[in-house]
């Protein structure tokens, strides 16, 4: 399968063509050979001159390995699995491939010459053969919205057999003046999206890598349920989930997260929180930590900077959340071996998930009281019963300091508590916890002292028996 990229030069703009060489970091003057998982690929200029600069990714699928290496579900159709169209037309392979081979210019990094990384230029790509499955209409819905100009040629069925009539590839061109960030972004959702034959194993965390290779475009995009229903595989759970997450999610978040953060405000709390969790886990024998609601990753940040920590791990259930997180962590541009420092994960604190077992500590800031009552019996099975780390550290906001912020008596800080406890509803809570799941526990507070009403934080660590 093929890949055309050309920049084309823009008299008006203060760049050369081959500065395309600096956007993709890969040189100009070199062939470069990648080994993936199914094959491999290749990145080389057949072109430049003065007027326009093109690199070419090719990418060399081994069907029989591919499918002798394969742990999904097995197929009843066993000679599709090793006659088939994948080594020959642009697919989710190529998506891979494209997200792999041009990380950091997807992320938008150019060392050496930011400001085009962020310039909208003139790009032609083409692709030699596309599945469209959906015709020139379907190209049209998905790129026309995204400032695209499209020329499309069917390729027929047989060259020496025209009544057959064109199949369902096509010789595709695109151009657009546009950052190429975003191109690559959206190569690498929409290319899937026109095959519709994802050639690996849809779970939860395409939903994660679709809202954040997507973007803010997604949400934009008049076909964006479309975008979703095909890229999840029509699967009818994935899809749902994808879309109230993109539709509602970040509407809400944001709005309630503003006002939590505007009643906090004053008092920083949410930094003293960050900061103390911080400074009690630096007190512990500890390596690898678990962040469990880790939102938009400050915690994460903090434990990755600090050498004491050899993995810190976030889940979440929003998927936003951990593209926020992904961002302030600037995973894409981390060499690999930091990369494995920093794991994210998408899930519910209230599911029993292998993921969260074998961590040093656990840490679960500001979670608690977002979880209905009568579920968090299923939490405190989750968290202290199966997680069972050695040391878990609970905070959760004291509902006797509210009136200090001007809330009348019963209101709460953030639309989405389900309750907040007084200091003596989270000690008794604590004890339970600790006598049930064989812990001992210390609590305290966070942020300013009040002599009547106590601190704005509380805070727990759980220390398991020897």
């Amino acid at each position: 399968m093929l890949l055309n990229i050309t920049l084309h030069k823009n008299q008006a703009a203060n760049y050369q063509p081959a500065d395309l060489g600096f956007l993709l970091h890969k040189h100009p003057d070199k062939v470069q050979e990648f080994e993936l998982s199914y094959g491999k690929a290749h990145v080389l200029y057949p072109e430049l001159t003065e007027q326009f600069c093109t690199a070419s990714l090719l990418v060399e699928v081994d069907p029989i390995n591919l499918v002798r290496s394969f742990k999904g579900p097995a197929s009843n159709r066993q000679l599709e699995q090793y006659v088939n169209d994948r080594p020959y037309v642009a697919n989710s392979f190529l998506s891979v491939a494209i997200a792999k081979i041009f990380r950091s210019a997807m992320a938008g990094q150019c060392q050496n010459k930011p400001e085009l990384a962020e310039a909208k230029l003139p790009f032609t790509i083409e692709l030699a053969a596309l599945p469209c499955r959906g015709g020139t209409e379907l190209l049209e819905k998905l790129f026309k919205p995204l400032g695209y100009e499209i020329t499309a040629e069917a390729i027929g069925l047989d060259d020496q057999f025209t009544e057959w009539g064109d199949s369902h590839y096509f010789k595709v061109k695109l151009t657009n003046q546009c950052r190429l960030a975003d191109l690559l972004s959206h190569l690498y959702v929409l290319i899937p999206v026109l095959d519709k034959d994802k050639h690996y194993w849809i779970n939860e965390e395409e939903i994660e890598k679709l809202l954040r290779k997507g973007g803010d475009w997604l949400k934009l995009h008049p076909e964006k349920f479309l975008i979703i229903r095909r890229y999840l595989n029509f699967r009818q759970r994935y899809t749902r989930l994808a879309i109230n997450q993109l539709t509602t999610e970040v509407a809400a978040n944001n709005t309630a997260d503003n006002q939590e953060e505007k009643i906090e405000k004053p008092l920083s709390l949410n930094k003293q929180r960050i900061d103390q969790v911080l400074t009690t886990l630096v007190s512990l024998p500890v390596k690898k930590v678990l962040d469990i609601g880790c939102g938009d990753g400050k915690l994460l940040k903090q434990l990755f900077n600090s050498k004491q920590f050899t993995q810190a791990t976030g889940l979440d259930v929003s998927s936003q959340a951990l593209a926020i997180a992904e961002n302030r962590l600037k995973l894409d541009r981390l060499p690999e071996h930091q990369q494995a420092r920093v794991n994210l994960l998408h899930g519910s604190l209230l599911c029993r998930d292998a993921r969260i077992k074998d961590f040093d500590a656990i840490c679960c800031i500001e979670v608690v009281e977002h979880v209905d009552e009568d579920r968090l019996p299923a939490l405190e099975k989750v968290l202290f019963d199966y997680a069972k780390a050695p040391y878990i550290i609970v905070t959760t906001p004291n509902s006797e300091y509210n009136q200090r912020f001007g809330l009348e008596p019963g209101q709460v800080r953030h639309p989405d508590h389900r309750f907040e406890w007084s200091r003596q509803q989270f000690t008794e809570w604590t004890r339970l916890i600790a006598d049930k799941y064989h812990y001992n526990v210390t609590v305290s507070g966070l942020g300013e002292v009040d002599q009547e009403l106590g601190q704005p934080t509380q805070m727990a660590v759980f220390t398991l028996h020897e």
